[in-house]
Parts: C-alpha cells; sequence; structure tokens
C-alpha cells in the first residue's frame, strides 16, 4: 500500500508542478492547461506507461518456444516468489542491462537486453532476473514506471522553454499577459534537475531492497554481485543507445553512470561496489536478506 500511495502523491506533485509551470508560461491561462495536461499524462501514466517503456526500448514480447532457457527460468523464479508469471521481453541490443516494469503484480513484465544474455552465466542471469521479480514483488513496478514518464515529460517542458529562451520567444507583451520570464528561464535550469530528484528519491533505496529479495529467492547473493560487476564493466564500453535518461532508473545498472563522485552524487542507483559489499554481507551471514 506503500508505494501506491507514493504513486498518488507522485501525480498530485505532478500536477502541482505542471500547474506551476503553466502559471511561469502563460499566466491564468497556462495554469488551465498545465492542469489539463498534467490530469491527461497522470491518467496515461497509470494506465499505459509499461506499454510505452517497452515501446520506447524497443522489446520484443518472446514465449518459450523463442528464448526457452530465459522463459523457463522467470517461471521457476515466479514459482518460486509465488508471483504470477509476467510478461517476458527482449531488447535486440548488445548493451547488457535489464529491467522490469508494469500496473501490478498481473501486469507486470520483465524485459532483458541480448547483450546480458551472451553476457552473463545461467547463475548469474536466474540473480538478476530475481533482482526483478523483487521490484514486482515489493511494487516498485507501477511508481518507477510512473516516475519514468513523468520525467520524460519534464524533460520535454525543459527542452521546450530552452528552445524558446533561445528563439526570443519572450516580448515585452508576456509579462501583461501574466507570464512570468524570470520564472520561465528557472523552469529551463530547474526542470532537468527535478526530474533527476525524482528518479533519485524512488530509486536508490528500492535497488537496495531487490538486491536483497533477489538474493532471498536464490538463495545466492555472490551471483548477483558477479553479475552487477559484469553488467558495469560491460555498460562502460557499450552504452545501451536505446535507453533514455528518463528510463534510466529502471534498469539494474543507470545505463549513463560513470565513476565519478559528481555523477554519483545525482545518481539513481546506489554505486556497484556498496551493492556489491551489501550482497556479500548476505553471502557471509552478517545481514539477512527478505524476499
Amino acid at each position: 500500500m506503500l508505494n501506491y500511495f507514493k504513486t498518488f502523491m507522485l501525480m498530485v506533485l505532478m500536477m502541482s508542478l505542471f500547474v506551476l509551470v503553466g502559471r511561469c508560461v502563460g499566466g491564468t491561462n497556462g495554469m488551465i492547461y498545465g492542469l489539463l495536461f498534467a490530469a491527461v499524462l497522470n491518467l496515461g501514466a497509470y494506465w499505459f506507461s509499461d506499454k510505452l517503456v517497452l515501446k520506447m526500448h524497443g522489446a520484443k514480447e518472446v514465449s518459450a518456444n523463442d528464448e526457452p532457457h530465459l522463459f523457463r527460468s522467470v517461471q521457476k523464479l515466479s514459482q518460486a516468489g509465488n508471483l504470477p508469471m509476467p510478461k517476458v521481453y527482449v531488447i535486440e541490443t548488445e548493451a547488457a542491462n535489464a529491467f522490469a516494469t508494469g500496473r501490478n503484480l498481473k501486469n507486470s513484465a520483465v524485459a532483458a537486453t541480448r547483450g546480458i544474455l551472451d553476457l552473463l552465466s545461467p547463475a548469474e542471469l536466474e540473480a538478476v532476473f530475481a533482482h526483478e521479480l523483487s521490484h514486482i514483488k515489493h511494487r516498485d513496478i507501477l511508481i518507477g514506471t510512473v516516475a519514468a514518464i513523468m520525467a520524460g515529460a519534464i524533460m520535454m517542458i525543459g527542452d521546450m522553454a530552452r528552445w524558446a529562451v533561445m528563439l526570443g520567444g519572450y516580448s515585452s507583451r508576456d509579462d501583461e499577459r501574466g507570464a512570468n520570464p524570470i520564472g520561465f528561464i528557472l523552469l529551463v535550469v530547474l526542470a532537468p534537475l527535478a526530474a533527476v530528484i525524482i528518479q533519485m528519491m524512488i530509486s536508490r533505496t528500492r535497488e537496495y531492497a531487490a538486491d536483497a529479495g533477489g538474493s532471498a529467492l536464490t538463495g545466492n547473493p555472490l551471483a548477483l554481485a558477479r553479475a552487477l560487476k559484469k553488467i558495469e564493466a560491460s555498460s562502460l564500453g557499450l552504452p545501451l543507445e536505446a535507453a533514455s535518461p528518463a528510463t534510466a532508473h529502471l534498469y539494474i545498472i543507470n545505463p549513463f553512470d560513470r565513476e565519478s563522485w559528481l555523477v554519483n552524487l545525482f545518481s539513481t542507483h546506489p554505486t556497484v561496489g556498496r551493492r556489491v559489499k551489501k550482497l556479500e554481507a548476505f553471502s557471509e551471514g552478517r545481514a539477512k536478506p527478505v524476499f
């Protein structure tokens, strides 16, 4: 229930933000348009966000005949975790990564890139999907997927504002109509930051919880630790071109991260090093993972 409440509060926050943006850009009329846009966005994000995210990444649904090992692995983990079988998708790219999405337990999906299927051993791949099924079990997928659509919308508005400022979209008459040129310029600066902060608030703690849940499900936390190291090393040389900054928080490893203190400060994920240390603690019995 907590994640449903968080999703509701995120939608309220987004509605308030778009009303504020509308006020800055178009005065009273802008507020009305912002409210209507936010209402449509909230409804669309709830009902169609998972489909949009999968389509954005060119994910194709596969069956047991298409990918027998992958399908059976997800099926076995779902049964072990007492979860409905999610739909299984593959993204045809050599980059290695995976994510889960969906509206609820019965409408969930897991997606893997071709690169991760080729890169990991069977035990490591199972550990990755146990992590993703843990996200489904914890009901992270709704808020994470909704946040992806919201972040994309915020970034889009920021881009529109940036182009308007660059092309001289403001005149002295704008202030007479109730718009606020200073607020408009602030929007250009703050919109991308707001999107990142929203993703950070949602993503960081849930990655630790999903690591713990996946480790409990497989009983093999070191397999996930090895998988994370391999995916990180692969992503440094082969970034995921299909990924968007708006959806980066959905992946098991952020496809845009690089090792620097500034990047890690604004990262949507904890560092792989910190996650590996926790997984090693689970393996040594110094901490107990719970699915």
